[in-house]
């Protein structure tokens, strides 16, 4: 909808990845610079981790976009917690391998055919596994056992392991010693910064024909920053509610207040969807530990930011009304 508004030739701020939309930030081009190393090796595993919604995916996604992929066989696994046959499974039907009712020796026996099926045909396996922080420690025994497959002497497929931070506890713990000696590779991917966030912003409104309607201003970048945390997700989520209530109420200058008022009604909405949102309606210093004029100022701030919260959504909600009633016939 407000992408009409805003003569856009498409979403900006999509949930989904898309590799049209990456943006090589300076963490995101050290990670895959780690990911193309990793693949020259031919072996082994490459871990990338990062907090949710850091664009791990993206990273993947515009990795596919750059390699050779007749050279690749690609397999993708998201994990939940499932046991280690499970896992062995599923990433059997992700290879487009049948496992109904196989034993494992018989699995392990179709998989190595596989792989030298395509080895001599010129083409790698390549797994990916997201999410790896759920998988349980049998389970990553099993994706090591599985990078023992080898071909004239040589690992006949490489893993690519995305999880959240937590998964380098894990890697460091005894128990994974065996797979931590194969890791090739390993980055950890930190948030935008304040610059990059809003270079992230203006990039992705660009990749869809954006020509400055609507104008951000810098206010308003800094504020989406301030309360995403420089998180992707977090900014795209935010963006575009701000977009939509922008349309809706026919704006063209996107300020600070409609972010700040945005984000309010997001953490109305979705709960801890923006953790940072909170600083807007409840500024750090507590009531009790300020001075008589700043609690005067600080209740002041909130009741405003109230005020304005409920006005916008007044606003949006004829503004909805509206536009309902155009589709709907007159009676007689």
């Amino acid at each position: 909808m407000y992408e009409r508004f805003y003569r856009l030739s498409g979403i900006p701020f999509q949930l989904t990845p898309d590799s049209r939309f990456f943006f090589s930030s300076s963490g995101h081009a050290r990670a895959i610079a780690h990911l193309i190393y990793g693949l020259s090796q031919q072996e082994g595993f490459i871990v990338i981790t990062g907090e949710i919604g850091a664009g791990k995916t993206t990273l993947v996604e515009h990795l596919w976009s750059q390699i050779d992929r007749t050279a690749y066989v690609i397999a993708r696994v998201v994990t939940t917690q499932i046991s280690n046959d499970d896992l062995l499974r599923l990433i059997m039907a992700n290879f487009d391998l049948e496992a109904e009712g196989a034993d494992k020796a018989t699995l392990l026996g179709r998989f190595a055919a596989m792989v030298r099926e395509h080895h001599a045909h010129g083409r790698r396996c390549l797994l990916v596994v997201d999410e790896v922080q759920n998988l349980t420690l049998p389970a990553l025994e099993e994706l090591r056992m599985l990078s023992n497959i080898t071909v004239d002497g040589r690992a006949s497929v490489q893993t690519i392991l995305l999880g959240q931070p937590q998964f380098r506890l894990t890697l460091a713990r005894p128990e994974t010693e065996q797979l931590r000696q194969r890791v090739l590779a390993s980055y950890h991917l930190e948030a935008l910064t304040e610059d990059e966030t809003r270079a992230y912003i203006e990039h992705r409104l660009r990749t869809v024909g954006w020509q400055g309607d609507p104008h951000w201003e810098r206010d308003a970048l800094t504020a989406v920053y301030d309360l995403t945390g420089g998180i992707p997700r977090r900014i795209n989520t935010l963006c575009t509610r701000v977009l939509l209530l922008g349309a809706l109420e026919e704006a063209h200058t996107v300020t600070s207040e409609m972010v700040e008022s945005t984000a309010m009604e997001l953490q109305q909405d979705l709960g801890a969807g923006l953790p940072s949102a909170a600083r807007v309606a409840a500024p750090d210093l507590p009531i009790a530990a300020a001075a008589p004029h700043e609690v005067v100022e600080m209740l002041l701030r909130r009741v405003q930011a109230l005020e304005h919260g409920v006005a916008r959504q007044e606003r949006v909600f004829r503004r909805l009304v509206d536009m309902l009633s155009a589709f709907i016939e007159p009676r007689a």
